[in-house]
């Protein structure tokens, strides 16, 4: 194993996994949720270069290959954990959210399960738009929290068309409103239709990686 610089961004996507969590714990809100979001951004960023550059500078490893795929679903399950949470436990956001989470025990089961022929669920093209999408869509549903505590602390008792009235009147802070609605609840609707399209792309890839592993399941146990 070289410690190299594709091989050192996937180790530190996988120790800022958990440090999302971290943030809520040592700051106080909004604060928690713009580092949270921050690092969450950072690290999913580093999804993008480390493959590239391991490319670029032929020093793809074996325990990149491994560590990638581990990183990014340790990413994408503790920030659905956060996020789920942080929403009030919001049904439209939890039933997508199971969807993710099951998929990803799901097709790590099989993998484990397969063994040396593991490498028949290799990932796919799909599967890494699905690890996009996942990604962005946790990244708009972190803004979408965050504004949501700004705007209740901006309203102070206020409903959202009280608080608008009062931004077109000069009396609130027209940052924190996006119209009658509010910046959070646009964010949020974004982020839950994209977590939405992710867990149908989730969903077929999943399916997809079953499928390929009939031949092997149908085999008698040795």
């Amino acid at each position: 194993m070289r410690f190299n610089l594709p091989n050192t961004l996937t180790v530190g996507r996988l120790i800022a996994a958990p440090g999302v969590a971290v943030m809520f714990l040592y700051f106080q809100r909004p604060w928690a949720d713009w580092f949270a979001l921050t690092l969450f951004i950072s690290a999913a960023i580093t999804d993008y270069f480390d493959g590239y550059l391991a490319r670029l500078w032929k020093q793809e490893s074996r325990f990149g290959a491994m560590l990638d795929p581990i990183a990014d679903k340790a990413m994408v399950v503790i920030a659905l954990v956060i996020l789920t949470g942080y929403s009030g436990m919001n049904p439209w956001l939890i039933l997508p959210a199971t969807v993710i989470l099951f998929r990803e025990v799901f097709v790590s089961g099989l993998r484990e399960f397969l063994g040396a022929d593991a490498s028949l669920l290799k990932v796919t093209k799909l599967a890494k738009w699905k690890t996009t999408t996942q990604m962005v869509a946790i990244a708009i549903l972190f803004l979408g929290t965050g504004l949501e505590y700004l705007e209740g602390v901006a309203r102070r008792g206020l409903t959202p068309e009280q608080y608008a009235d009062a931004v077109s009147h000069g009396l609130a802070d027209p940052v924190r409103s996006c119209g009658l609605r509010g910046c959070s609840s646009l964010a949020t609707d974004i982020g839950l239709v994209l977590i939405w399209l992710a867990a149908l792309l989730t969903l077929i890839t999943g399916l997809d990686y079953f499928r390929k592993s009939l031949p092997f399941l149908k085999d008698p146990v040795k």
